[in-house]
């Protein structure tokens, strides 16, 4: 960096000198800045003095600024003193590059032999070094290209440096493919590396990364350098794609484009030669042992229907359902996992990816969740069962579908509806159909007068003539309630209960057409109604 600091003062001398009034001025105040800098950074070290030419570098690039103004709008009378100032730039810029040429052998030599602890500083020194050189080719250019528009072209010097430009790109690519290598290896070291060894191999792996990252910002540069020197950088562009995978504006340039798409189709060629027997076998073994499990998962699902269809264990239907569906899918599920395994995949990352799925699916699906354990509280307690009819979540109807996230309700009107088990099991369950004997409750009332002895006898002999009501357990047939318009009996026979809708229609058919033969009145609520006649005689 001194070698700069000499530069900057050296040129801001030379201009102030010989440029007019108004520019003088912008000159003469960066002079002074950067002598002022100049003097700091003498004074200071290490991170301090870092910063300082951090800041001289700003300054310079401002009065590069400036003379780029003024050859924008140069005139006659600006060109000698414009040139003069140019060539400057090029003596001191090609002394800058011979002294950071040393520099960065230096630094190389120095990182070889340092210790552990230091070398993350040395590489960093180097990175520097090297960003700064490619940075100072950049400029280098830029003076050839305005010594061209001032009138004295340098081509000799300028193809020099297109050359010295396409060496560096070879040198930093072979730089960048090596050390993704490394970089590589060293991942793989450290996969496997012991407690004692891990500290040295994680070390070198972020020596490794830095140098990649360091290598691909350089051939960056230098490849948007070589793009505006005119130089093919179709292979550079690729490689950085290779390296880092992002997209950038130069992979849409049909050089690159072809370049990718004829490495690709020779690298699968390749690929295939080399590994086609192999992975046909591979591929029959596969579903060979596919074929094979797909045989037992059937197998295992006939002899876990015929045991668990027996009659002594009195499973209900979902109960059926859930040990038939798992233990085929589990067959098939070790089948599959023992196939992948023959083709060399490694299982433990899979299964730990399926444990972290899992969480995630877990937190994501409370809900369903919710209903799959209500669906197991279910299949353990058997509150129904398949074509029984229910009300349960608010809905009525025969279950024709069971599972252990949702339950299928036929309502009696043949509409379908599908349930969340979570709302069934938090709610009331009314099994209509569990229990094989029902009583049927129904009331029938007579006029006030009426008979209770015969509108009793014949309530009996309408009960007992009926062939579907049970005689064990007996009817009840009892005066229930006076009440305000009637005299009500309830009447509560036993019957199957698939018997239960025909006996209640035809009881109660059967007792309007028999009140009406024997004379017996259904009465309707009535009302009194009494008047009082207010007379209003006037005298």
């Amino acid at each position: 960096m001194r070698i700069l600091m000499i530069i900057l003062l050296f040129i801001s001398s030379v201009v102030v000198a010989e440029q007019p009034d108004e520019q003088t001025l912008q000159l003469a105040s960066l002079e002074q800045e950067i002598a002022a800098l100049h003097q700091e950074s003498l004074t200071k070290s290490g991170s301090a003095r870092s910063v300082v030419e951090m800041q001289l570098l700003n300054k310079n690039d401002e009065l590069r600024r400036i003379i780029k103004g003024l050859i924008d709008n140069r005139t006659d009378e600006t060109v000698p003193i414009l040139l003069k100032y140019v060539n400057q730039q090029v003596i001191f810029i090609s002394q800058a590059s011979e002294f950071l040429e040393d520099k960065i052998t230096a630094e190389e030599v120095k990182l070889d032999e340092a210790a552990q602890e230091d070398k993350l500083s040395v590489q960093k020194s180097l990175d520097d070094a090297r960003r700064f050189y490619t940075r100072l080719l950049a400029e280098q250019w830029i003076n050839y290209e305005w010594l061209e528009l001032l009138g004295s072209p340098n081509p000799n010097s300028a193809d020099a440096l297109t050359e010295d430009i396409s060496h560096r790109l070879e040198f930093m690519s072979a730089s960048l493919s090596f050390n993704s290598q490394q970089e590589a290896l060293l991942l793989k070291q450290l996969k496997t590396a012991s407690e004692g060894e891990k500290p040295s191999v994680q070390l070198e792996h972020l020596l490794a990364q830095r140098s990649v990252a360091s290598d691909i910002d350089n051939l960056r540069f230098l490849v948007e350098l070589a793009d505006e020197m005119e130089i093919d950088t179709t292979q550079y562009t690729q490689q950085i794609f290779e390296v880092t995978g992002n997209l950038t504006d130069d992979l849409l340039k049909p050089k690159v484009l072809i370049s990718l798409f004829s490495s690709w189709v020779k690298s699968i060629g390749q690929w295939l030669v080399d590994n086609t027997p192999q992975v046909l076998f591979k591929l029959v073994i596969f579903a060979f042992i596919i074929f094979i499990f797909r045989i037992l998962k059937n197998l295992t699902r006939r002899m876990v229907t015929r045991a668990v269809s027996s009659p002594n264990l009195r499973m209900s239907q979902l109960m059926q359902d859930f040990f038939i569906s798992m233990s085929g899918k589990g067959v098939f599920i070790i089948g599959l996992l023992i196939a992948l395994s023959q083709i060399g995949l490694n299982l433990a990352p899979i299964l730990t990816g399926f444990g972290v799925a899992g969480v995630i699916v877990g937190f994501a699906l409370q809900d369903t969740l919710s209903n799959f354990a209500s669906g197991m509280m279910l299949l353990i307690y058997r509150p129904f069962d398949v074509g029984d009819f229910v009300e349960a979540g608010g809905v009525s109807g025969k279950v024709s579908h069971m599972s252990l996230v949702s339950t299928t309700i036929k309502t009696f009107d043949n509409q379908i509806m599908i349930v969340p088990n979570s709302k069934i099991w938090g709610d009331t369950i009314k099994n209509v159909t569990h229990e094989r004997v029902r009583r049927v409750d129904m009331v029938f009332g007579i006029g006030y007068s009426d008979s209770v002895e015969h509108a009793e006898q014949v309530l009996n002999d309408i009960v007992d003539a009926h062939p579907a009501i049970l005689r064990s357990p007996e009817k009840t047939i009892k005066l229930h309630t006076l009440n305000t318009s009637s005299v009500d009996f309830i009447v509560r026979p036993w019957v199957k209960t698939e018997d239960y809708w025909d006996v209640y229609w035809d009881i109660t058919r059967e007792v309007k057409i028999r009140f009406d033969k024997e004379g017996l009145s259904i009465p309707f609520p009535q009302q009194d109604v009494h008047l009082h006649m207010v007379n209003n005689n006037k005298d």
